[in-house]
């Protein structure tokens, strides 16, 4: 339309049987400036469709006579509106002859803008075509708004479900992408300048922007965030953008949406190329500024949860003995394995323990129950406590005992798993204590291996816990002691997954350290939770 409203340069198409009538409604709109599509029946106009449909060439409007050789043009127009590409093609009926008023409601019942009869005055004719098509712009913008307001819906709900930062800027990236059908990336600064990013899929992915490009990004985001609150939207010249987020080598000017989490110690920025939110109109900034917003809410807890996940590896890092400062042991070889949680699943509570006493060697795994910096925190209490009560007696059972007791008073809302383990070296002599963990296995040379029957209750329940259990280790058996963060998986029944460990230890190579890596091959990528694992043998 021009500056005065009026239709101009659109595409008609007339569909009419009658040569004579056909040329002369398109002589009348080509004079207007209008190009004009003539077809003789509904068949023709059908197929004239497909083809233009192929092309990305649909008219503007279709103006049908109602009495067509092969259909009505009711029938016609009904035809249009249930094909999905043609739905919203504006149609306005005209005839010739008399029509009852029920036939024109009957079009206006099929989808049609209006009703016109012929002859009628040019200005008429163009005053319907042109209401006709601008009733069918804004319908189709109304549409095309809903269907970005219930995007942004959706790419908000999935970006709050994000279980990681990195889940969580591929999630914004698609969500940008599917908005303005335009490449996209987003970005996250973090208060120890680690940048988190996301690409869009439709990204062709080779070519992925360098370590430098990153840097690049990174001072960027600093300093056009210094100083500044709410939500900013810029754009940034090509020769100052890092070519390859949005087509790998190609330069794009981009349109940035920055903005900084609540406590001002990160940096949130969604990015597109800025001709392609130019292409979307008006409403993109404001779209992308919501998301920005959006998506700077669901980082915080991420962001603090990374801080807490450090600091609570940190914690279990600091107190679990490490591999090569194992007490020695005589006459027994020990090897210990630790593996975290993936990224995505909190920190928890799992740990082991390797004791010289008088009566021999005591080991121990256990997990305290729930994920949380405090389940890290009671699981070093635990292991202090057990340190010291076990020089007063190192019974696998009084250790328990006490450490239930423990449990109880200080830490009443929390529970915890252990398996304990006293072992003679000269002997082969083992007594084991079991409170709710999943029992040792003992795998021989033979081929095969066994859980030792052994149970009791969970720490911090009050239960009585029964006498240990003996068994006799010979010098080739290996004795294998997991928590259950190697195994549980969610949904699978923990025997089935019981019964999965015992046969792969069983078909393991020989030796504690292949024993080890053959069981985390096997169950320990991407956990849900921690593992802790002890093997141990006579020497």
């Amino acid at each position: 339309m021009d500056v005065n409203g009026k239709l101009t340069g659109a595409t008609v198409m007339v569909v009419d049987d009658v040569e004579a009538s056909r040329y002369a409604m398109g002589t009348l709109l080509s004079r207007a400036g209008h190009r004009v599509v003539p077809v003789a029946t509904g068949g023709e106009a059908l197929a004239e469709l497909d083809v233009r449909l192929l092309k990305g060439t649909l008219p503007d409007v279709a103006l049908v006579d109602v009495g067509l050789p092969d259909m009505s043009g009711f029938e016609l127009c009904r035809l249009f509106k249930e094909r999905p590409h043609t739905a919203g093609l504006p149609v306005v009926h005209f005839s010739a002859a008399s029509v009852a008023p029920v036939n024109c409601c009957e079009g206006l019942g099929a989808g049609s803008e209006a009703y016109l009869k012929v002859p009628a005055d040019p200005l008429e004719i163009e005053a319907v075509v042109r209401a006709a098509v601008r009733n069918a712009q804004l319908r189709a913008g109304d549409r095309a708004l809903v269907r970005r307001l219930t995007l942004l819906s959706e790419t908000i709900v999935t970006i709050q479900a994000a279980r990681s930062l990195q889940e969580l800027t591929d999630a914004a990236a698609e969500g940008i992408a599917r908005l303005t059908g335009t490449p996209a990336a987003v970005f996250v600064l973090d208060q120890d300048d680690r940048l988190y990013r996301g690409l869009s899929r439709d990204r062709v992915p080779v070519a992925l922007p360098d370590e430098g490009a990153g840097e690049a990004v990174t001072a960027l985001l600093q300093r056009l965030t210094r100083g500044q609150a709410g939500v900013q939207l810029t754009t940034v010249p090509a020769p100052m953008w890092p070519a390859g987020f949005f087509r790998p080598g190609v330069e794009h000017d981009a349109r940035l949406a920055l903005v900084r989490t609540q406590d001002g110690r990160a940096t949130v920025c969604l990015a597109a190329p800025a001709r392609g939110m130019r292409r979307v109109g008006l409403e993109s900034d404001t779209l992308l500024a919501q998301l920005t917003q959006a998506t700077a809410f669901a980082a915080e807890p991420l962001l603090m949860y990374q801080v807490e996940r450090h600091v609570a590896l940190t914690l279990q890092h600091s107190f679990l003995p490490q591999p090569h400062r194992l007490p020695e042991l005589p006459g027994m070889d020990v090897v210990v394995r630790y593996v975290p949680a993936s990224p995505e699943t909190e920190i928890g509570g799992d740990f082991y323990a390797v004791l010289r006493t008088d009566e021999g060697a005591l080991t121990a795994v256990g997990d305290v129950v729930g994920h949380s910096l405090d389940a890290a925190t009671v699981m070093v209490e635990i292991r202090h406590a057990l340190r010291a009560y076990a020089v007063e007696d190192s019974d696998p059972a009084v250790l328990a005992e006490r450490l239930d007791r423990m449990l109880q008073r200080y830490h009443p809302d929390l529970t915890a798993t252990v398996c304990l383990a006293l072992i003679d070296p000269g002997t082969g002599r083992a007594r084991i204590a079991n409170a709710g963990h999943i029992p040792p296995l003992i795998v021989r040379d033979t081929g095969t291996a066994d859980y030792v029957k052994v149970t009791g209750p969970l720490l911090g329940v009050g239960l009585p816990h029964p006498k240990a259990t003996e068994v006799f280790l010979e010098p080739t058996d290996r004795l294998l002691m997991v928590t259950d963060g190697l195994i549980e998986t969610r949904g699978t029944d923990l025997s089935a997954s019981m019964e999965h460990l015992r046969a792969a230890a069983a078909g393991s190579l020989p030796g504690l350290d292949a024993l080890c890596d053959t069981l985390l091959a096997s169950f320990g990528h991407d956990r849900e939770d921690d593992i802790a694992m002890l093997a141990l043998r006579l020497g």
